[in-house]
């Protein structure tokens, strides 16, 4: 049991998180497995660990205790040995032999609580040396846990940075997309021609107007010198001003060449 989650905090901890981040289709979701599969290893570790070294502190106990022991019977031994001697020294041989005895029980039982606790020795040395295994595997496990922890966290920020930026594009896009041909283009083109139109009427208007003004212009003038023609035959009038009575007189309808005034 204890070397089954030793072997596997040992896989774990080796797991090459980049490389299994490559062949994952999905890396968000993988790395939220990984989390989750570690979380749990960890607290299966933690819990294997803590009873390994319950165990390991248990042995140390009756491993403390048999020294306890071993000595306790040793000082015993001593004092019934001693008893016995002054026994003999007093004559009294029975009473000598019996603490004597007593010494021996108590030899007997310190040896007995040393060889337990020689016996131990070896068990409690493997025992500490796979909690302090097992320590180092669960520490590589958690710093890996929170390798995994930053990495997903990164992914995911970095995943929702990217969505952000596809959106902005894709709107953008679709803007651009969409402008030359939108209705306010449309429309704006509708309005120039309107525009253009309205120029182009105006500027006929205009034409129309100033042919009517030349052609009063042209009926004034002509009224003007019917008019002028009319007060020479009659003489009731001055001709214009630097005009000859002559020269007005030979005014009339039909076309005049230059060199008629010649002849005059």
């Amino acid at each position: 049991m204890k070397q089954s989650i030793f072997g596997r905090m040992a896989q774990l901890a080796k797991a090459n998180i980049n490389s299994l981040l490559d062949q994952a289709e999905d890396p968000q979701k993988m790395l939220d497995q990984m989390v989750r599969d570690y979380t749990n290893n960890i607290a299966e570790a933690e819990a294997a660990v803590a009873q390994t070294i319950g165990n390991l502190r248990m042995l140390q106990d009756d491993y403390n205790e048999d020294i306890k022991n071993a000595q306790d019977w040793g000082n015993k031994a001593l004092a019934a040995s001693r008893k016995a001697d002054e026994y003999r020294a007093g004559g009294d041989a029975a009473d000598a032999q019996k603490f004597d005895n007593l010494a021996k029980v108590a030899l007997q039982r310190q040896m007995s609580s040393e060889n337990e606790a020689r016996a131990a020795e070896p068990n409690i040395a493997s025992q500490s040396e796979v909690v302090d295994r097992l320590k180092t595997g669960l520490d590589q496990m958690k710093g890996k846990l929170n390798q995994l922890t930053s990495k997903r966290n990164e992914l995911v920020a970095r995943s929702k940075t990217a969505a952000a930026q596809s959106q902005v594009h894709d709107a953008l896009k679709s803007i651009d997309f969409m402008d030359p041909t939108s209705e306010v283009g449309r429309f704006e083109e509708k309005i120039r021609r309107e525009e253009a139109k309205v120029r182009g009427q105006q500027e006929l208007a205009a034409s129309s107007l100033d042919a009517q003004f030349n052609q009063l212009e042209d009926l004034g003038e002509q009224t003007e010198i019917e008019a002028r023609l009319a007060a020479l035959k009659s003489g009731g009038s001055k001709p214009a001003i630097g005009a000859s009575a002559a020269s007005a007189g030979s005014a009339s309808g039909s076309t005049v060449e230059e060199a008629d005034f010649d002849k005059l």
